[in-house]
């Protein structure tokens, strides 16, 4: 049995989890914008005290490698990274979405409903795009991952032969322009470290690993800085 930490930090949401065979044995969770590097490690402290374990005791690290944002990835994997040099751990990446679809799955099993669908987890992209995946109930990856502008046509091609269940904090975007009745929608779905857990234990278990010296998160779309709004620098 392994005992894995996860970390989670694709979005606004904070979450930090430890998991021993799959299970959650601790979690730490808050939705609070531009505060995860002030309470990333003080979470995971947190966690290591409830649980009466040390660092020493981790066999690997999980993190959520994206998409999403920028600034979030980075924070994860940094501290995923810093944990993995300084006790020797292995390295696993979660996609983001694909733990999302994961969640998705579950909640839709308690709704016992039998029908061949196909779950689309969303990430807000900002205005009217959302990065975005197919995926079966077994969490088989149908379509590869994907920013995509939503309009009144998005997603036709599946939504013709199978019914798709739409979530994530881009899915609203899906509610007032996509109008089929194979398009149904599940609410507070977010990505999350428990949701990671099963993920990075079968994994752990193939020994997928992360390059720890190499690894970068998957953002999908590059990067772009700001211009400071200094008055003059750029007059």
């Amino acid at each position: 049995m392994a005992l894995i930490l996860n970390i989670e930090t694709a979005t606004p949401v904070l979450s930090v989890a430890l998991a021993k065979n799959g299970e959650i044995i601790a979690k730490r969770e808050e939705n609070t914008q531009n505060r995860h590097a002030e309470h990333i490690t003080l979470f995971i402290k947190e966690l290591l005290e409830k649980s009466q374990a040390k660092t020493e005791d981790l066999d690997a690290v999980a993190v959520s490698e994206g998409p999403g944002s920028y600034t979030g990835l980075r924070i994860g994997v940094s501290t995923a990274k810093g944990i993995c040099y300084a006790k020797d751990l292995p390295l696993i990446a979660v996609s983001t979405l694909k733990a999302m679809a994961w969640s998705m799955a579950r909640q839709w099993e308690k709704e016992s409903d039998k029908r061949d669908v196909l779950f689309c987890p969303m990430i807000d992209a900002r205005r009217m795009e959302v990065y975005s995946a197919f995926f079966d109930r077994k969490n088989h990856q149908i379509r590869k991952v994907q920013a995509d502008v939503i309009d009144g046509n998005s997603y036709s091609d599946f939504l013709a032969e199978k019914t798709v269940i739409f979530g994530g904090d881009g899915a609203g975007k899906c509610k007032d322009v996509i109008h089929s009745e194979n398009a149904l929608f599940l609410d507070n779905i977010h990505p999350s470290s428990e949701a990671m857990a099963p993920i990075a234990e079968s994994y752990y278990r193939d020994k997928v690993f992360a390059d720890v010296a190499y690894f970068e998160p998957f953002y999908l779309k590059a990067f772009k800085a700001g211009k400071p709004k200094v008055k003059g620098l750029y007059d």
